[in-house]
């Protein structure tokens, strides 16, 4: 063996040694009422698809995604809540817990702790409900032992009491106190709490379809009765909330606060009317309707006791359906005897679909309750709030809104209240369909069926006097009218340029604007690729969004009568009834939503006009100079590809192979061969030549019958004509390309074992330094898995062997990624990243090589991996 070997083999790197680590999570949240929640530890959950995500409000970042139902989640809510403080020691409580419930009908229990960061699912609850959870509703009896209701589309609410483990790991005792059958008028909302007084009786709160609220009460941990039912809106009830119980100046008390599709919200006062003997006449004709009933408000009897409602107030200025009102949750006041002293503040806020949340209060002078605070009014960028909660303390408000986002606002005065703003993590609110990196690696740009396109990146953020990385949505480059498929990004030298591919036969070119690529340079990497663009080249300083959602319309630096200016967090608002013009800004430190949504599209270039059917599939060559599309096909003639040119856009080939829909393309590393897969269960090879500066010259040189059923996904090594192709039949095959001076051919060199379902993504790693290649798998479970694959013909001299000498072609599985890092609905594609040193060492203390890998799935979700390979 000459030096130059010995030297080759000790820049050889194994993979003995390989861990995966969460970065990045980017998720939009389920467009449902009841699928966000505040807990006392801090963390938010939400449902995004099939999971429930935790999202940190001070690190504006998503920590981990909790895999397990089957179906979307509908609900969540956390035990204890914020508002069980006057009755529970969170301090010593080893562990919270949070239930959540899903479309089809099923609620789980999973327990964090929050000493370790840890996350574990208790139980599925044994009876589920036949159609899907619209509601859960709980409470806590003491620090271990609590209450809670759900509610169904089929007409059934479920009475539960659980015990919680005294210490962590430990198991909840589950029982069925009662079901509820309430008919087809569906109950939405539902809220529990105890009853003023020693005698641990409950109440229990239910509005829906009818337009009415139900009150059921409880007498120490019976059955739910029917009380009373509460008229006034005109509309479906969509949520309600108890204040805590009250006991002052001999009166005991509870409030009930409802907000109803009539975008009105009322405040009922429960108050302990008497007791059962001193008014024996009064309480035996309590169901009798007169005139008294309907003036002082309903009565209901309960044990010995006899309790009147009344309408305390109703409060209007919302100006469209109010989806959300909830009480602030009570503040302790002082400990005496290890008691804790707890106030409730006389403060609700409430969220609508008019795209603003109010706080309410009583009038110091007055005491009529009047909207207090107001933020919000987003117009365009927000269409509407589907819910508003509480921080613990009281000093920040959260909203979710239509399309997913979600929008916090802090209070940042001292003597004077002020709301302002804060960062919050962002995504897609549908299945993400593709992604790509940038040709300088500095972000990653996705495509969703959410009529999106957003692009990512690191941002260098100063936290407690410490600088952090952390990941976040910098750009929304696109805001179309259909739906996204597919996108390439195009390489090469010039400017940042993508082409997509929605629900149309056209294809989009858009190129980056003057005010993003200046925000790049604000990003953590943004020093990469700096020499690959002339900014003073650029003459477009943002886009404007058309009328109908399709187009956008650059804005030019001298044309523009506003120029960019420079923004940290600012709130632009607009009109709430024009399509306002858009303000293109530079921005400083990641962008809030209303920024993001309207004033960082790109503006788009050019049109591709061609194709007969919606547009599915699409790459980019590497040198930046052919883009490929295909769309979706059920004959030969239409599943045909085109290629285009670079620049002048034109039509330069048609490549005919497939007979139904090209579902991924990929060029070779070379950018000598095309390969195409399909739902004709194919793969076709075409080579491409230069012929002339506006011509290429293809040839089909193989198609081949390789898998059972579809194929998904395609890619090609990074050093050699290898490629894998990934299948429905959960197989991964690897193929080679056999060039003569006469013909090529593909050979099969192997077969990895059947997964446990469809292979949906494939990718080889990037990097050419290592003994062996990396392959990561992706399937329609969710999950993914990395390999390594040893082949011959990635071993210099490797074929010229003697046959003593040769070994056979291995893969064999290195590491299967944590289902709580993994999707939890089809990954849709896998990409590779790879670091250089310096990078490295930013991302990981002292690891010698560092690859990223970025998913995206049907889950809604993009997500980065760091590969450290010790």
């Amino acid at each position: 063996m000459d030096e130059q070997q010995k030297g080759d083999m000790d820049e050889d790197r194994s993979f003995d040694n390989i861990n995966v680590h969460g970065l990045f999570i980017g998720a939009g949240c389920n467009r449902v009422v009841n699928t966000v929640a505040w807990g006392p530890s801090g963390l938010v959950a939400f449902g995004a698809h099939n999971a429930v995500a935790i999202y940190q409000p001070q690190a504006a970042r998503i920590l981990t995604t909790l895999p397990g139902h089957k179906d979307i989640v509908n609900c969540v809510e956390w035990l204890p809540r914020n508002k069980d403080i006057y009755k529970c020691d969170y301090g010593s409580l080893e562990e919270q817990f949070l239930l959540s419930g899903s479309a089809d009908g099923v609620i789980m229990i999973w327990a964090y702790l929050p000493s370790h960061n840890k996350w574990r699912r208790v139980l599925q609850v044994p009876k589920s409900h036949e159609k899907g959870v619209t509601c859960i509703a709980g409470a806590m009896l003491n620090n271990l032992d609590g209450l809670f209701a759900s509610s169904s589309s089929d007409g059934t609410v479920y009475v539960w009491e659980v015990g919680f483990p005294s210490q962590s790991g430990g198991d909840c005792n589950l029982s069925m106190l009662q079901t509820i059958h309430v008919g087809t008028r569906t109950m939405v909302s539902l809220a529990l709490a105890e009853l003023p007084g020693n005698a641990a009786d409950w109440i229990l709160a239910m509005g829906g379809l009818d337009n009415k609220v139900h009150l059921y009460v409880s007498e120490r941990k019976g059955k739910f009765v029917p009380a009373c039912e509460l008229k006034g809106h005109q509309d479906w009830i969509r949520s309600l909330d108890f204040s805590i119980p009250a006991i002052a100046e001999g009166r005991m008390e509870i409030f009930v606060t409802s907000s109803s599709q009539d975008k009105t919200i009322r405040i009922w006062k429960i108050s302990f009317h008497s007791s059962l003997s001193e008014h024996k006449e009064e309480a035996q004709s309590i169901h009798n309707i007169s005139l008294k009933t309907y003036i002082e408000g309903p009565i209901f009897k309960l044990g010995t006791s006899v309790w009147q409602v009344s309408l305390e107030s109703l409060l209007v200025g919302h100006e469209d359906w109010v989806y959300s009102v909830c009480w602030q949750p009570p503040l302790k006041s002082c400990i005496d005897n290890n008691n804790a002293c707890c106030i409730q503040p006389q403060s609700i806020l409430s969220a609508s679909m008019d795209r603003t949340m109010m706080i309410w209060r009583p009038d110091r002078k007055t005491g009529i309750w009047v909207n207090d605070v107001t933020v919000g009014e987003l117009s365009h960028s927000a269409l509407g709030f589907y819910g508003g909660l509480w921080s613990q303390k009281g000093d920040a408000i959260l909203a979710h809104g239509y399309g997913g986002s979600f929008h916090l606002w802090q209070n940042v005065g001292l003597s004077v209240e002020d709301w302002q703003p804060q960062l919050v993590p962002s995504g897609h609110s549908a299945a993400v369909l593709d992604l790509g990196w940038a040709k300088s690696r500095q972000f990653i740009l996705s495509a969703s069926h959410d009529q999106t396109t957003r692009i990512f990146a690191p941002w260098e953020r100063h936290k407690h006097d410490k600088l952090e990385i952390s990941w976040h949505e910098i750009a929304r480059p696109q805001v179309h009218g259909h739906d996204i498929n597919c996108m390439a990004i195009i390489k090469g030298e010039g400017n940042h340029r993508y082409v997509s591919g929605a629900d149309e036969k056209v294809g989009r070119v858009f190129e980056a604007s003057l005010s993003f690529l200046w925000t790049l340079q604000h990003t953590a990497w943004g020093h990469l690729g700096k020499q690959d663009v002339n900014n003073e080249d650029i003459q477009i300083l943002g886009a404007n969004m058309s009328a109908l959602g399709l187009s956008q319309k650059p804005i030019y630096v001298q044309g523009s009568t506003t120029r960019a200016s420079v923004a940290s967090s600012q709130d632009f608002s607009d009109g709430m009834e024009t399509i306002p013009e858009a303000v293109p800004v530079v921005l400083t430190e990641p962008p809030l939503e209303q920024n993001l949504s309207w004033n960082t599209l790109w503006p788009e270039s050019h049109k591709l006009y061609g194709h007969g059917n919606e547009l599915f599939a699409m790459c980019c060559n590497h040198e930046g100079k052919i883009v490929a599309t295909a769309c979706k096909a059920q004959s030969s003639n239409v599943a045909e590809i085109w290629l285009w040119q670079v620049g002048s856009w034109k039509a330069i080939g048609r490549l005919h192979s497939h007979a139904l829909t090209v579902t991924q393309m990929e060029f070779s590393h070379d950018d000598h061969f095309l390969l195409s897969v399909s739902r004709d269960r194919h793969f076709s090879v075409f080579r491409l030549e230069k012929n002339g500066i506006d011509e290429v010259k293809h040839e089909l040189v193989a198609r081949h019958d390789a898998h059972k059923r579809i194929i998904w996904s395609c890619s090609w090594n990074a050093c050699h004509h290898v490629f894998a192709t990934g299948s429905r039949d959960r197989m991964v095959k690897i193929w080679k390309i056999k060039e003569t001076k006469s013909e090529s051919n593909v050979t099969e060199l192997l077969v990895l074992p059947q997964f446990s379902s469809s292979v949906t993504a494939v990718s080889w790693s990037r990097r050419s330094n290592f003994k062996d290649d990396l392959l990561a798998v992706g399937m329609e479970n969710g999950l993914i898995d990395i390999w390594k694959v040893s082949l011959q013909v990635m071993t210099p001299g490797g074929e010229h062997l003697q046959p003593r000498q040769r070994f056979d072609n291995v893969a064999s599985r290195i590491i299967g990624l944590d289902t709580y890092l993994c999707h939890v609905a089809t990954v849709h594609r896998l990409v590779w990243r790879e670091t250089s040193e310096s990078e490295s060492s930013m991302l990981v203390n002292s690891a010698p090589t560092v690859i990223q890998l970025a998913s995206c799935g049907a889950d809604h979700t993009v997500r980065i991996f760091n590969v450290v390979i010790a």
